[in-house]
């Protein structure tokens, strides 16, 4: 009877001592994601951000818990989502695109909250400032720089003097990208003429409204426009407006071209940020972060469709050329 008493002792305490030594992330941890819509951009968040956490140990099946919804661009079914995930209790919320990330924002002040795909966090008063929060608010943004996206519009249309820009007024990273063309444009020899689309389905004729205003349209990461996306290319092609995207995956649907980032690598990005936080950091010590990594891609044949020709110098220029 001693022997198997000091037996149980040993073995209890090689348990314990696995159990301390055994890391952060061996407990199931839960992540629950939303977006406000899907369309290619916002996807590749999604799988870049599950694709980053198994990179950081995190695999759903094994010790992770994970799931997603979508809102469907309805602000009310964001805040839904958020109030069911705040009462599922989960170990970290990712909300991407500016929507969602609000939405979380407003339901909860203390399950971490990462946001991915959000132009200007501290203008959507997600966090005050691009350094640690101090508060459960971190994230990854998305931010181009505009100078370099007015450049692109000069290569691509270098007679244009008016750029058009369809925009949902009731997302704040799209009006915070407006009003910075609205002044940078001036400074280049261009004008902004502008027109509202509140939702998707206003896109289309929002764009219409600006054939004989605008020589070029310029499309920034608004969800509500990159979800309808088709629509504009319509306009564009039917008109001759050429597109200009911030968003990559929008050359594949139409856009001339883009200098913008990879949102499956900004997906990455996110899941990282979710895992240190899963293994123990705060988020609010966690400064907001951005991607430098951008790429030039372009689409020959819908300039041709939109009655201009690219030169050959950014064509080659281009990391990405759409067949």
């Amino acid at each position: 009877m001693p022997f198997i008493k000091s037996r149980n002792t040993l073995f209890g305490a090689l348990a314990l001592a696995f159990a301390i030594a055994a890391p952060v992330h061996a407990q199931q941890k839960s992540v629950a994601v939303t977006a406000i819509v899907e369309h290619p951009a916002l996807d590749a968040v999604r799988d870049g951000v599950k694709q980053g956490l198994a990179e950081e140990g995190f695999e759903e099946g094994k010790n992770l818990k994970w799931q997603y919804q979508s809102a469907q661009g309805n602000t009310g079914t964001a805040a839904q989502i958020a109030r069911k995930f705040v009462g599922d209790k989960v170990d970290a919320i990712v909300a991407i695109a500016t929507p969602s990330a609000q939405a979380v924002a407003a339901a909860t002040k203390n399950i971490p909250l990462v946001y991915s795909a959000v132009t200007d966090p501290v203008a959507a008063k997600l966090v005050p400032s691009m350094a640690p929060s101090g508060t459960n608010v971190t994230g990854a943004s998305d931010a181009l720089e505009l100078d370099k996206q007015i450049d692109l519009i000069k290569r691509v249309a270098p007679d244009a003097k008016r750029v058009g820009m369809v925009f949902n007024p009731g997302e704040a990273n799209s009006v915070v990208v407006l009003e910075q063309m609205r002044e940078a444009l001036p400074k280049h020899g261009m004008s902004l003429v502008e027109a509202a689309a509140p939702r998707s389905v206003d896109v289309g004729s929002a764009a219409r409204s600006l054939i004989g205003k605008a020589d070029v349209f310029y499309t920034s990461t608004d969800n509500n426009v990159v979800s309808a996306y088709e629509a504009l290319v319509k306009v564009g092609m039917d008109a001759k407006i050429p597109l200009v995207a911030a968003d990559v995956d929008s050359v594949v649907r139409g856009a001339v071209a883009a200098y913008g980032m990879d949102y499956r690598g900004l997906g990455v990005q996110t899941g990282k940020i979710v895992a240190r936080i899963l293994n123990g950091e705060k988020p609010g010590d966690i400064a907001s972060e951005t991607s430098t990594k951008l790429e030039l891609h372009v689409n020959p044949e819908a300039a041709r469709r939109q009655g201009i020709t690219l030169s050959d110098e950014l064509v080659q220029a281009a990391a990405k050329v759409i067949q």
